[in-house]
């Protein structure tokens, strides 16, 4: 680890920030100043801009939102039949579109009715989940309908949902991205409306003044700007300079800049009125292994070999120390996480003899008679994703495996996972809504790519705990089987499990109201402008 260590020199460091500035420069040149404006010179708006980094977004189609950010955006501009309540801890869901269903005693049967001032009816919510079910659209989030045996209008105002089996989380796929409502026009009636759209650049919404939702003392933001910067020195120098208003992530490089010794907001900083909020996130970190893959697919011993080489306490300092160790997919803070050690974990002799197990002795690959080459495709090409593919083709180059690293847009990266075109691809996934079922679903083979199980796993065993696991009728004993679930994952390695980020954000003074949330999804829509309410995570 010496070398790479070495790589984070003063000198270097230096040598990141000029050439921030620089990119800096350039970019705020291409984007022509249109996403400077503060309170007073928002152009129509006459209000406050609220600005951010954000990757980018490849589709606003709700029944297409499959990324973190397409879902922040397209919550911006549509509404969900039910919303995540902004406040509450334990979380919690609260009236969208619809009010609260009402549920059968079997639990097969949900009642939908709108709200009393819902500019859209219930033959608007039915059209939007049909969508999501055609086949014929291929939507990535069809594995939230897949239960639903039949959707019928009681009448315009009501909705029947038939389900063909019992399921405690039904209810929080109504509050995803996917389910998102149009009118017959394909509009939206969100908080927002889409003003600006230069793909892989910029985004901005300006206010729907007519939007039910806002209070008569509300000061919220006219226009909200999502900006895609890939460098963090870009994003970072823009943030000092007031011209980001929001970063949702302290990159590594700058950590030592943002936090002092004792974990607290550097004082040079918060003099500036700048606020830190911090939280526990809801997602989980991987790399996940393709099981249709020739060599890795039908070779456990390999993937156990692998997942023995990858060292985290190596993985945690380059991360500054800010995430926690991941012995499965489910996060340790919901019901039902498995608190028993994982069979596999960093061990570099052992990962040596589970690789002359696996039939490639000391890495070499028999067919070649070379080392045993594998490739790694990363979404993202920027310095933190070129660092963290290197320092793990450094783990797996101690027991003479070589790795390749294959850069892509996000857009094409989505599009080869969906496919299975990747061997092994570095990724994560964020909770829809927090239950361990939602980390659990990754795994079953009726989710297999193009939906959300992407390695395509698939084990029988594993397919059955998880049907028992739904049709449980106590949690006690739903939780017996997300167990199983979790051991026979942690013997079959269908992903390296990085690491459980933990969140860390900074705010202007400009930003008020802000709580940090694990479904960020539209809640710009609850920040207002230079107001001094930043919640209780605020440092």
């Amino acid at each position: 680890m010496k070398r790479f260590a070495d790589i984070f020199t003063k000198k270097n460091i230096a040598i990141a920030l000029i050439l921030g500035a620089i990119a800096a420069a350039a970019w705020i040149f291409g984007a022509k100043l249109l996403f400077l404006r503060r309170d007073g010179e928002d152009g129509n708006t006459g209000g406050a801009t609220f600005t951010r980094p954000l990757e980018r977004v490849s589709s606003l189609d709700p029944i297409k939102a499959q990324s973190v950010y397409a879902a922040r955006a397209v919550l911006l501009y549509a509404e969900t039949p039910l919303t995540v309540d902004y406040r509450a801890r334990p979380y919690r869901l609260g009236p969208g579109l619809c009010e609260l269903p009402q549920v059968s005693a079997d639990g097969l049967e949900y009642t939908l009715k709108m709200v009393e001032d819902a500019p859209l009816g219930a033959s608007d919510v039915k059209r939007a989940l049909e969508r999501i079910r055609d086949p014929n659209e291929v939507s990535p989030g069809g594995w939230t309908m897949e239960n639903v045996d039949a959707i019928k209008l009681q009448d315009e105002r009501t909705l029947v949902i038939r389900l063909k089996k019992r399921s405690h989380v039904f209810p929080w796929m109504l509050s995803m991205a996917y389910t998102a409502v149009l009118d017959k026009d394909g509009n939206g009636t969100g908080p927002y409306k889409l003003a600006v759209w230069r793909k892989n650049h910029e985004m901005s919404f300006v206010r729907n003044h007519s939007w039910r939702g806002w209070k008569n003392n509300d000061c919220p933001f006219e226009r909200i700007n999502y900006l895609t910067i890939d460098e963090a020195p870009t994003q970072w120098l823009m943030f000092l300079k007031g011209e980001l208003d929001f970063l949702g992530e302290v990159s590594r490089d700058n950590w030592d800049a943002v936090v002092d010794g004792e974990g607290n907001l550097d004082k040079r900083l918060a003099e500036k009125g700048i606020r830190m909020a911090v939280s526990p996130s809801l997602d989980i970190r991987y790399i996940g292994f393709n099981m249709r893959d020739s060599v890795l697919g039908n070779n456990v011993a390999l993937r156990r070999a692998l997942t023995c080489a990858f060292d985290f306490q190596a993985w945690r300092n380059f991360y500054n120390g800010r995430i926690d160790f991941a012995d499965g997919p489910v996060p340790v803070d919901l019901a039902g996480h498995l608190d028993e050690a994982p069979p596999y974990t960093f061990d570099i002799e052992r990962a040596k003899a589970l690789l002359d197990e696996a039939g490639y002795p000391g890495g070499i690959d028999p067919a070649t008679g070379r080392r045993l080459v594998l490739s790694l495709s990363i979404g993202r090409p920027t310095q933190d994703s070129r660092e963290a593919g290197e320092l793990l083709a450094s783990f797996f180059a101690r027991i003479g495996v070589k790795l390749e690293l294959k850069f892509h847009t996000w857009e094409a990266f989505l599009d080869a996972v969906n496919n299975g075109r990747c061997q092994m691809y570095m990724m994560g996934w964020v909770g829809d809504y927090p239950d361990a079922e939602n980390f659990l679903q990754l795994f079953i083979t009726k989710n297999s790519s193009p939906g959300s199980n992407h390695s395509c796993y698939s084990n029988p065993l594993y397919d059955a705990e998880y049907e028992l696991a739904m049709e449980a009728t106590s949690e006690e004993e739903r939780i017996l089987h997300w167990k199983n679930c979790q051991r026979i994952l942690r013997e079959d390695c269908p992903w390296i499990f990085t690491h459980f980020p933990k969140s860390y954000s900074l705010l202007q003074p400009t930003v008020g109201n802000y709580v940090p949330s694990a479904f960020p999804y539209g809640d710009e829509r609850f920040y207002r402008a230079n107001k001094a309410n930043v919640g209780e995570n605020a440092k």
